[in-house]
């Protein structure tokens, strides 16, 4: 069997339950800035889902920034020494300059140590997209699949991850300047719940503009219904933004029209929560219709 790790960023989302009896996966923290005071979020950290929400709840808007290039050799480095190669599955580059440094710092190793194999992935996908990718990079380890067949199937496939989310509200838009103030007043207005989605680029677009969370559910259900490929994984995951009530909506729904998927919820964490606020609920799942 290869000797590899694999690495990821914060921004996947996944709790240690989700990972149970699977290899150990390398997650790097990442910069987060609330209300003008930096934070780190990830594993030793000092920011928790929570207490991030209560905050942005409170009044207060938040920032993030990428991981810079001597973070990423201060966790590869180790690895590396010990004789393993490297896959870094890293959040997309249609969001954040994070797959840029990430470049720069395996380029430096690269050099140095040159017996060495380190393959940094784009996997153009955010949040628990992201978090479903590389739950079942882990998973096609434990089976044993090589390192370079691994990394060919993660080229192959990760636009097969299918990514449906609404937003709450709009005031974080708004601060992140992804919407405009007409927009976002007319929105709040009218109870938009607007329908996003990750594109082929790993970028995010508006879809749809459903009224309300019931029909931005009713909505979510058909997208998954449409396009699911449970030969892929029957795995799904559903991200909520300190909205637990309205995912477990989200989960019964799912568990009536596709009752052999297999469902988990996660929060959304500070990563990509700083952008959508309170109330971001999201749908995850292998499919047709990226």
């Amino acid at each position: 069997m290869d000797n590899y790790r694999i690495f990821s960023d914060a921004t996947c989302d996944l709790n240690s339950g989700l990972m149970q009896d699977l290899p150990e996966i390398v997650i790097i923290p990442m910069p987060v800035t609330v209300g003008g005071t930096d934070y780190l979020y990830g594993d030793g950290g000092n920011l928790e889902v929570n207490d991030f929400y209560k905050m942005l709840s409170s009044g207060e808007f938040a920032s993030t920034a990428a991981i810079n290039p001597d973070t990423y050799t201060r966790y590869f480095e180790p690895c590396l020494i010990a004789g393993m190669d490297i896959i870094y599955l890293c959040f997309s580059s249609g969001m954040s300059s994070t797959l840029q440094n990430a470049m720069i710092s395996a380029g430096d190793l690269r050099e140095k140590y040159p017996e060495r194999t380190i393959t940094v992935i784009d996997t153009l996908c955010a949040a628990p997209g992201e978090g479903i990718l590389v739950m079942e990079a882990a998973k096609k380890q434990a089976e044993g699949m090589s390192y370079r067949n691994l990394t060919e199937w993660l080229c192959d496939n990760r636009l097969r991850v299918c990514h449906w989310f609404t937003v709450d509200r709009f005031d974080h838009l708004l601060h992140g300047g992804r919407v405009t103030a007409a927009e976002a007043f007319a929105g709040s207005v009218l109870n938009i719940k607007p329908m996003l989605h990750v594109d082929a680029d790993g970028k995010l677009s508006v879809m749809a503009k459903p009224r309300g969370y019931k029909q931005s559910i009713r909505m979510q259900i058909e997208y998954i219904k449409q396009g699911w490929q449970p030969q892929i994984s029957k795995r799904v995951l559903i991200g909520h933004g300190d909205c637990i009530d309205r995912a477990n909506l989200l989960r019964d729904e799912i568990a009536e029209h596709l009752p052999e998927a297999d469902v988990s919820i996660v929060d959304i964490g500070p990563v990509i929560g700083a952008h959508t606020g309170p109330g971001m609920l999201a749908l995850l799942y292998w499919g047709s219709n990226r």
